[in-house]
């Protein structure tokens, strides 16, 4: 079997360097290019929210206008790409949750993720953020209504008394809160698709799934990023939730966002592994159960209080291979030439694609990608991520040395101009790519970037030098 003529779905993860309209609208048009039929958007923070909900606006940049988020999908659609909110409404609340005045909806205090699925005002409170969303995507079909990771469920007051009733379970209360949800949006637009997240269904039964009423109500995507995804695992439990009823079933994979919490450069070799078993999976399936589609995933933080993953810029040629996996079943030398060959570099690999003069075209943003690349490179060289364990450092600039002020100035000096030097190297491609960032990202994100990658590496070596200035000042007359 062959999951490639169903959907695929690129997911657009806003709630960590969200990119300017402009850049949006030509990464649109990229994914178009390369084949996808829709955009899985997760606006958290980016999303215009109004009246009492305008405090889940982000503060650090602009959230979109209402304008830009109807010029968006005006453009997808002008693409045949079509776009579908993911809107968080059980785990992965932070965005909401962490507000003072939304404390009290939190299941546990110190989980700033999980709503209290007891409280009737975070029901409606959920209900008015899908409101809002569905009002501002006219001729809405689907909803992504998440539900992954609901930690701590069951820990709090109010749940420890409904689960000290005879016959419940955590399982059965993330049951009911999501059939209670999935049963007022199908009130409010009965012609409304409901996807969720399936990880906090796979330790259940089938027979828990049937008597659950979920049945009919939602369509489970199950999500695995790994490069070597377990095949027999996997389609064992699509066919449990196939045979529970839930017979229209998705597959999410991964382009990038999956590796590390903190990854900066992607392997697209890894991104390919993880498409090449979900073909094995689909392929593997029982005669009957089929996916509707698959939503590669490009995670833009693992939650709304992480840092970034990667910057979408040097995910594209991941992302470019992983659809060409899709469509081809394969990637030999074939698939990646023709990767190579729509994106105009040199390898699938953003570590290899080399500089070019090129106008972007297929590759929007490539110049950030090559500048991110080179930047990484020299930030992760031996000479600056061991710079203290050089010999003359520890030998005759030690943390004896500095606080005694007993140094050798001839020494001394060579180790500051050598830090000096990396410093001023260092410093000229960080403007470069601060100049370059700004043209796709708002402030906001370049300055996180920086303080992530880069001052970490930078405040060693400039303490070195003015510890040394300080140091032979005392030893020179």
């Amino acid at each position: 079997m062959d999951i490639t003529p169903r959907k695929k779905l690129v997911h657009l993860d806003l709630k960590g360097a969200p990119p300017r309209v402009e850049y949006l609208h030509k990464l649109i048009e990229l994914f178009s290019q390369l084949g996808a039929d829709g955009l899985l958007v997760e606006y958290e923070d980016m999303f215009p929210y109004e009246r009492e909900l305008k405090l889940l606006q982000a503060t650090t940049h602009p959230a979109y206008s209402p304008e830009e988020v109807l010029s968006m999908q005006e453009f997808a659609k002008s693409k045949a790409i079509e776009i579908i909110p993911l809107v968080q409404t059980f785990g992965h609340m932070e965005f909401v949750l962490k507000h003072r005045s939304l404390w009290n909806l939190r299941e546990v205090p110190y989980c700033v993720g999980t709503l209290n699925p007891h409280k009737e005002e975070g029901v409606r409170l959920v209900m008015e953020m899908l409101r809002q969303v569905v009002k501002l995507h006219p001729g809405l079909n689907t909803l992504h209504i998440g539900a992954d990771e609901v930690y701590t469920l069951g820990e709090g007051d109010e749940s420890k008394l409904w689960l000290a009733l005879p016959n419940r379970t955590v399982e059965k209360l993330f049951l009911s809160h999501v059939t209670k949800l999935a049963r007022a949006i199908k009130e409010e637009w009965p012609h409304m698709t409901i996807i969720m997240w399936d990880d906090m269904m796979r330790g259940m039964s089938q027979e828990t799934l049937i008597a659950s009423d979920l049945v009919g109500l939602v369509q489970p995507m199950l999500w695995n990023y790994t490069p070597d995804l377990d095949v027999e695992i996997t389609v064992s439990l699509l066919e449990k939730y196939h045979s529970a009823g839930m017979t229209e079933l998705w597959a999410a994979s991964s382009f990038k966002g999956s590796t590390n919490v903190y990854t900066c450069v992607p392997s697209t070799v890894r991104h390919v592994d993880n498409h090449l078993q979900w073909l094995r999976v689909a392929a593997s399936l029982s005669a009957g159960v089929t996916l509707q589609g698959i939503a590669i995933t490009g995670w833009q933080r693992y939650d709304h209080l992480s840092v970034l993953c990667e910057l979408m810029p040097v995910a594209l040629p991941s992302l470019a291979s992983c659809l060409q996996t899709l469509f081809l079943g394969h990637f030999n030398s074939e698939a990646q030439f023709a990767v190579t060959e729509k994106l105009g570099i040199s390898s699938v690999e953003v570590e290899e694609i080399g500089r070019s003069s090129a106008v972007d075209s297929m590759f929007p943003g490539r110049r950030l990608a090559e500048l991110t690349v080179e930047l990484n490179t020299l930030l992760n060289s031996d000479d600056i991520r061991f710079f203290e364990n050089d010999m003359f450092i520890r030998g005759w600039f030690s943390p004896y040395h500095r606080r005694m002020k007993l140094v050798t100035p001839l020494i001394t000096m060579q180790v500051h101009s050598k830090a000096s030097g990396i410093l001023t190297t260092l410093q000229q491609k960080v403007d470069t790519m601060r100049e370059e960032m700004m043209c796709l990202f708002h402030e906001a994100t370049v300055q996180e970037w920086m303080e992530e990658h880069v001052h970490p590496v930078m405040a060693p070596l400039r303490r070195i030098t003015e510890e040394i200035r300080a140091c032979v000042k005392e030893m020179v007359p």
